[in-house]
């Protein structure tokens, strides 16, 4: 006969089991989501400096300035987003000249943004055009997949080239790199991340893409494994 002020003795023991049950759940949960919280950091440029990393020559483009790029305005998010910015124009006698930035994060959100070409040219008053994706061959094998396209104002005109790693992904969309960064997250990974832009100043887009190109392969040629890798996340 059922009490008339509570449960029986074996509806005690059911609840109590079902109370330990999702209690156990409840553990398990927030077992799995703490072993997911990101806590492995992945830094391809550990403590280094990328200026002394990066030559002064880049095969027959010589160090000038580090003025006269694209940039948006410092500010609070930029100084957030990014570990080390580096800016520098090389010039050849007979060659067009380059324009190199490199922004680097070393791991907070592995998330490049303010130094996009989508984001600050057009902060900057630029038009983008004729966007693509264009395969590099390397000095020692293999190739690198950059995102090309055109960059024009009312008194210049950038033919410009962009990649990003993220750890040792290299995504070519703003949405790839977002998915990079969730994989690396949820295996525990909080992976650095590089935005390498390359540009020149010319109308001509075919003359502007053979010396980025051309560019491109002579500082791959001009820097030790490790900081080839640290450029594409490659190994060795």
């Amino acid at each position: 006969m059922t009490e008339a002020n509570g449960p029986t003795l074996p509806e005690t023991r059911l609840l109590d089991r079902r109370r330990a049950l999702l209690g156990g759940a409840f553990l398990l949960t927030a077992g799995v989501a703490a072993a997911r919280v990101p806590g492995h950091h992945i830094d391809l440029l550990g403590k280094r400096k990328l200026d002394p990393l990066i030559p002064a020559q880049v095969g027959p483009w010589s160090f000038y300035s580090k003025s006269g790029l694209v940039t948006p305005p410092p500010d609070q998010l930029s100084d957030l987003l990014y570990s080390q910015l580096l800016t520098r124009v090389y010039l050849a006698s007979d060659q067009l000249p380059i324009m190199l930035l490199m922004a680097q994060s070393s791991g907070q959100t592995g998330v490049l943004q303010v130094h996009r070409p989508e984001y600050c040219y057009p902060a900057g008053g630029f038009k983008l055009t004729d966007k693509a994706v264009r395969s590099v061959p390397l000095p020692r094998g293999g190739q690198l997949d950059a995102t090309v396209m055109t960059a024009s104002a009312d008194n210049r005109v950038e033919q410009l080239m962009y990649w990003t790693r993220v750890g040792r992904d290299m995504p070519l969309s703003w949405a790839q790199q977002r998915w990079s960064v969730a994989r690396a997250n949820l295996r525990g990974d909080v992976p650095d991340a590089m935005l390498v832009r390359i540009s020149t100043l010319t109308h001509d887009r075919d003359a502007g893409m053979a010396t980025l190109a051309a560019f491109t392969r002579a500082l791959f040629a001009a820097v030790p494994a490790d900081v080839r890798r640290v450029l594409d996340g490659a190994a060795g």
